[in-house]
């Protein structure tokens, strides 16, 4: 891990010398592939702090998950290098707790993480899918940064190329740079997911996306590489990449089409013009109520009033003839209506000196449960 690597692209004009080992503090050594990936942890969870409480989630909640999930991620990572490599491990089982010699598998780690955010959405009551949703762009972003620790160990390259951006180490290849083109495949996924957070139709689908995209643009790119861990004669990462994209595809289509069964209600925001139409509505439900009351008593104060004289009867029998119960009842149905949308009406003429001001609309919010910032970039 100490050697210094010469990696340059010849045909860019590109040269660097590349020491894997950053600096030492009392003799322990501190590598670049390290820092790069404590850099990539801290920049997704303060863009994860910044914009959490948009999408109805506290900070201590995001904190808490990123304790329990890191730890258990790396883990999985170390895991999932180890069975792949098991003939080598069963050898010298104590080098499987020498993460510093190197070895992590990133499906492993994508598994781990998981797993962790499940139960803790769980025993948190927090939908999983709002979660994910969540947090899916974030950790295609820290993937992205983390390739760079590759580039520093001259690691995690493809066979060789004649293309110009073809990478040669230590004098030999050129080879396809891998870890760049996964860089940018994630980079690329990252801003569209952003993008699509905010317009998706169903909870569920950026995660959903974020395993479709990722698969694909992995089993590409796994196929181009010459360090795969394999099970039996196929690539490992491969095939859980284009499993993963045939598994969620599917899974993306059937979340789909139940969100699109169920009819949309809008739902009156917390706005000043939602506080008016809620008014609104609760006088019209009240009206409503009201009607069968009244008629119930007039129609019982009819039959038993014993003051009334059969004079009294007569004559209002003879105005009922005239005027017809059932014209009375229309009559006042119409008139309630008048009014209710009078009231709307005012109610749309106040609204349009803050309509401008207003939150994304009733469907959008009831869908996403907030907008997302285009200052999370």
């Amino acid at each position: 891990m100490n050697t210094i690597n010469t990696v340059e692209f010849p045909d860019l004009g590109l040269k660097f010398r590349l020491n894997p080992q950053a600096f030492e503090i009392f003799g322990l050594s501190i590598y670049w592939y390290g820092i790069i990936i404590a850099t990539a942890f801290l920049v997704t969870v303060l863009l994860g702090l910044r914009a959490c409480r948009k999408f109805g989630f506290e900070t201590d909640d995001i904190i808490d998950l990123v304790l329990f999930a890191a730890p258990v991620a790396i883990i999985g990572a170390r895991l999932y290098y180890v069975i792949f490599e098991w003939s080598y491990f069963s050898k010298y089982p104590l080098e499987i707790l020498d993460f510093r010699s190197g070895g992590l598998g990133l499906y492993g780690g994508i598994i781990g993480g998981i797993v962790t955010a499940l139960i803790f959405a769980k025993v948190k009551k927090i939908s999983i899918k709002k979660l994910f949703d969540f947090g899916a762009p974030y950790l295609l972003l820290g993937q992205g940064i983390g390739r760079w620790g590759n580039f520093i160990n001259a690691e995690a390259y493809g066979r060789e190329t004649s293309l110009p951006w073809g990478m040669m180490i230590n004098g030999e290849g050129p080879y396809h740079p891998t870890f760049l083109y996964e860089f940018l495949w994630d980079i690329v996924v990252f801003a569209f997911l952003l993008w699509y957070r905010k317009r998706k139709k169903a909870d569920g689908e950026v995660f959903y996306l974020y395993m479709i995209l990722y698969g694909l643009g992995r089993s590409y790119i796994e196929g181009l590489r010459i360090d795969s861990l394999y099970i039996g004669q196929f690539r490992a990462s491969q095939v859980l990449a284009i499993m993963f994209v045939v598994v969620f595809s599917i899974v993306f289509v059937v979340n789909r089409r139940k969100a699109l069964a169920i009819p949309d209600e809008p739902q009156i925001g917390s706005s000043e013009y939602g506080a008016i139409l809620r008014k609104l509505a609760q006088e019209e439900m009240n009206d409503q109520n009201r009607e069968p009351v009244e008629k119930k008593e007039e129609s019982a104060g009819n039959a038993v009033n014993p003051g009334e004289t059969g004079g009294q009867q007569q004559e209002a029998g003879a105005r009922e003839a005239e005027t017809g119960g059932q014209d009375e009842v229309t009559d006042k149905q119409k008139k309630a209506i008048g009014e209710v949308m009078d009231k709307k009406e005012d109610a749309v003429q106040k609204a349009d000196g803050f309509g401008q001001e207003e939150s994304p609309g009733p469907q959008d919010a009831a869908k996403n449960g907030t907008s997302d910032s285009s200052g999370e970039l």
